[in-house]
């Protein structure tokens, strides 16, 4: 056998192998195209998508599309705007444009529904007696504002969700602008959920770093004895450890009693309701993410290097904090990171043990999905953190990476 058929051989079995490989992988590759990819990429097409008024208003919008959104548009804008409405299959097709068109101009809603209920008009047999008909019924349809909402929706994809998530939107002609400085609240709710993850991560960090040294130096029988002790939590429901803080930290619960009996305080601290409760339960609910990187960085790091420091003349504290510590700095990082990304997107802990000024992010996304039935303005939030948390996460890549070639 020539060397170069041999070669085309061992070619076509390193195919093969590879082939095989990659199949055992297919399921694994499938559930997460379907529970991970489908739902991030549905959730950034809703962030963008603007269907409510194009779909069912596509007369009017054709007829504004030459408007200079300056006065009241011409007659055939009134004209379109009876045949759009008086198509609509029910009201709850009117509804969704008048939720829509109400974020932009208040009092959009009362006047489309009154519009859409009254149809059909007698005598609107032209564009000037449709729009004679329409200002008979009701006088705002002569405000320009309206219009210039049904103009500025026209469209099938809006960046307006994505701009009202960093504080932005568009004015009447389309240009972006920040929006009124006591309407800002969305980079203030931003950078309190990050102050908060911060605080819980660098909690568990102080916490979780001498546990996780103390498990790492003991027998591998009562370390893993210990370590079922530490993932306990994580057979226990999230709702029901927040349900046992409140229990804990109210006034006449067991830390105050325990502090008063101490003599440590004369009344009741508030604990509950407030930064200091959310942190406190945040904390304990994300420990085990801390300890668990940090375990197993630090079995692997040998104790014989700080020993040998020990012996060269170094003091062991310091032979600790220069030997040892830099070698679990991948524990630290990875650590850090998972309870980070994890704490931003808290929705439960917060608002339940936390006060008005101590919601984050995820609260709001939660309002908006539920309570307001803003799909468009949740997926901007949701957008808004999903970018955030890939900032965060190539940060920590470029710093690991440039910490790598620097070693």
């Amino acid at each position: 056998m020539t060397t170069s058929a041999l070669g085309r051989q061992l070619a076509r079995a390193d195919r093969r192998r590879k082939l095989r490989a990659f199949s055992l992988t297919l399921p694994l590759l499938a559930f997460l195209v379907l529970t991970f990819l489908v739902p991030i990429a549905a959730l950034l097409k809703r962030a963008v998508e603007n269907p409510e008024v194009a779909t069912a208003l596509p007369r009017t919008v054709a007829a504004l599309a030459g408007w200079d959104r300056q006065g009241v548009p011409a007659p055939e804008a009134f004209a379109a705007l009876l045949a759009d409405l008086g198509s609509l299959p029910d009201s709850a097709d009117a509804g969704a444009v008048a939720r829509r068109l109400n974020t932009d101009a208040a009092g959009a809603r009362s006047l489309l529904m009154g519009t859409y209920r009254a149809l059909p008009l007698d005598g609107a047999t032209d564009a000037a007696a449709a729009r004679a008909r329409l200002l008979a019924l009701d006088e705002r349809w002569a405000e320009p504002r309206y219009w210039q909402a049904i103009a500025k929706n026209g469209s099938r994809w809006t960046p307006d969700y994505l701009l009202a998530a960093v504080d932005l939107r568009r004015d009447a002609a389309g240009q972006v602008e920040r929006v009124p400085e006591d309407q800002r609240a969305f980079a203030r709710i931003l950078g309190r959920t990050f102050a908060i993850s911060a605080v819980v991560t660098l909690c568990c960090l102080l916490l979780g770093y001498p546990l996780a040294w103390w498990l790492s130096t003991l027998p591998a029988r009562r370390a893993n004895v210990l370590m079922i002790l530490v993932l306990v939590p994580f057979w226990t429901s999230i709702l029901v450890r927040v349900a046992a803080w409140i229990v804990l930290l109210q006034s006449q619960g067991l830390v105050n009693r325990s502090l008063m009996g101490l003599g440590l305080v004369d009344e009741p601290l508030p604990l509950l309701f407030n930064r200091l409760g959310v942190v406190i339960a945040m904390t304990h609910i994300l420990l085990p993410f801390m300890i668990l990187p940090l375990y197993s960085v630090m079995k692997s790091v040998p104790a014989t290097y700080v020993r040998a420091a020990v012996s060269l003349g170094s003091p062991p504290l310091a032979a600790f904090f220069r030997v040892y510590v830099p070698q679990t700095f991948p524990g630290v990082g990875a650590g850090a990171l998972l309870v980070f990304i994890l704490s931003i997107g808290y929705y439960v802990t917060p608002a339940l043990l936390g006060g008005a000024d101590d919601q984050m992010l995820s609260y709001y996304i939660a309002q908006y999905t539920n309570v307001n039935i803003n799909w468009g303005m949740a997926c901007g939030l949701g957008a808004l953190l999903l970018s955030a948390t890939l900032v965060l996460y190539a940060v920590y890549r470029r710093i690991v990476k440039s910490e790598l070639s620097l070693g």
